[in-house]
């Protein structure tokens, strides 16, 4: 079975999708049952995209992604076959980043991270608002949907129309194979983490999130519950990593009007080492966000040992279990009183961090390999879909 996968999201800084898009090529790379290739949807060209593919992966076409997807939105005159260039053609398309071209004879797979475009415009950016009319589009021509959890599943069948015989909810895994950061010395990176942890905040213990500052992530709930309880923790600081986006203004007022902003200190973008390394050395991490369609950073956090304290936004709560403390979405005062509870109550801490590192084991890239194969497998099972009503689509 030859598959072409999006490899666009490699490029540039890592997201949850890059993780995403790494992990599954990472492990349908390693796997003798396919042939993988990754395509781009970028200016930067093939070279690039070749440059960031795991071992295992080849690269197939890059092209320009602005004037495709405005094509794609309302035609499918340019299959993903005219410009793939690849010999014998490809069984399986797979979008990873809501977005996959039309087919001629392929099978067409789009991954569906989170339904945010739809449920919350608001919080969108003009590119992001672009997404549901490409989704719709894709489900009305017969594409297969994935998505990381039971709840965007749910949502793509009741919001978007699709078929559920037609929807997978294949959950992400955690660690890439070949991660370097898989064999760090970690007692040895949480020390650097305490270190600039300090340097930020006056403070080596502290409270971490992790995730671009935009408005779905409620940076500045997190600056008001922690504020609540610093006054009485002293030696309690508060890091929040991740780069700038359209919630940075918020955040920055937000710490503005906080009593203890002296130890509030922002990271920035961080990867590698040093994102293990916050991790690793949190006394605890905080996840308060308004809404997830998997919620990736809590898994990061519980698989080093560190309690999480998460809203009940979207799919934080499937993905997590009973191994974080879950408050409810926008609740200042129970967000303040779980941080507190957790760094009070070192028994709790310790059964939270013993029941997340269970629970962030079961997520694996092997698992969602196969979770995949079996999804492009009865897509290809399935005969071509029948001709579809195209001015009913491009609505």
């Amino acid at each position: 079975m030859r598959l072409a996968l999006d490899g666009t999201p490699l490029l540039g800084q890592r997201s949850g999708v890059a993780h995403f898009a790494l992990g599954a090529l990472t492990a349908l790379g390693a796997r003798a049952d396919v042939e993988t290739y990754a395509y781009g949807l970028s200016s930067r060209g093939r070279t690039a995209l070749r440059e960031v593919l795991p071992a295992g992966v080849r690269s197939g076409w890059s092209v320009p992604a602005l004037p495709l997807l405005w094509l794609w939105a309302h035609s499918d005159l340019v299959s993903g076959e005219l410009i793939m260039d690849l010999d014998g053609g490809v069984d399986v398309v797979h979008g990873t980043n809501f977005v996959v071209p039309p087919t001629r004879r392929a099978a067409r797979v789009v991954t569906v991270h989170d339904l945010t475009c739809v449920r919350y415009p608001a919080l969108c950016t003009r590119t992001t608002l672009r997404y549901p009319a490409l989704i719709r589009r894709a489900i009305a021509t017969g594409a297969w949907v994935h998505t990381p959890s039971e709840h965007v599943a749910a949502e793509v069948c009741d919001i978007l129309g699709a078929d559920p015989a037609r929807v997978r909810a294949v959950p992400h895994g955690l660690a890439v194979p070949g991660d370097p950061a898989e064999s760090a010395d970690v007692e040895s990176a949480a020390d650097s983490a305490r270190q600039l942890a300090a340097a930020l905040t006056g403070c080596e213990r502290y409270v971490l999130t992790l995730g671009t500052v935009e408005p779905r992530k409620d940076h500045p709930l997190l600056v008001r519950a922690w504020d609540r309880i610093a006054g009485d923790r002293p030696d309690l600081g508060l890091v929040i990593a991740g780069p700038d986006g359209w919630g940075s203004a918020a955040l920055a007022s937000a710490i503005g009007g906080a009593r203890h902003n002296a130890r509030i200190g922002r990271a920035g973008y961080v990867d590698g080492n040093v994102r293990l390394g916050l991790l690793a050395g949190a006394a605890v991490f905080a996840f308060p966000s308004l809404y997830e369609g998997f919620g990736l950073p809590p898994l990061e956090a519980m698989a080093r040992g560190v309690p999480a304290v998460v809203t009940a936004a979207g799919a934080v709560p499937e993905v997590c279990g009973d191994a974080a403390l879950t408050v409810p979405v926008g609740d200042e005062a129970a967000l303040a009183d779980a941080l507190a509870a957790v760094i009070d109550d070192p028994a709790r801490a310790a059964g939270l961090a013993e029941r997340g590192r269970a629970r962030a084991a079961s997520f694996t890239w092997e698992r969602c390999a196969d979770g995949l194969v079996g999804l492009y497998r009865d897509a290809l099972g399935e005969a071509p879909p029948a001709e579809v009503d195209r001015e009913s689509a491009d609505g």
